[in-house]
């Protein structure tokens, strides 16, 4: 079972960057696919972006086309959610997520899909 935790989320001006980072421990964590999701106040929780565990990503949100970019560095366990020209309507709590499978370009933009889930980390973008 691997657990998760996300780092690097903060309070940031518009058009600024962030990089968050999902580190995995627990598991063989290049043996899971990952995503981000984030939640914004008085919403439901949306998907953002996702990656298999051989690299390939699925098409990233609308909102966030262009702007973010999903990694992983399966040698250090981490995943990495890069946040470009940052928008107030980006303000939200990031999740990072995971679940096992053996296939290598396998991903989701379900959110039940995933098993684990980190606390998440939260996002502020001011105008």
């Amino acid at each position: 079972q691997v657990q998760l935790v996300e780092s690097g989320g903060g309070f940031v001006q518009a058009g600024d960057s962030l990089r968050l980072s999902c580190a995995a421990s627990g598991g063989t964590f290049s043996r899971y696919a990952s995503g981000w999701f984030r939640q914004a106040p008085g919403k439901v929780r949306e998907f953002v972006a996702a990656i298999s565990w051989a690299g390939a990503h699925a098409p990233y949100a609308d909102s966030v086309k262009g702007r973010f970019t999903i990694s992983r560095d399966n040698a250090k366990n981490t995943v990495y959610l890069q946040m470009n020209s940052l928008k107030p309507e980006d303000t939200a709590v990031y999740y990072c997520a995971a679940f096992l499978t053996t296939y290598d370009y396998t991903y989701s933009v379900r959110e039940g899909t995933y098993d684990y889930w980190g606390q998440g980390t939260q996002v502020t973008v001011s105008a």
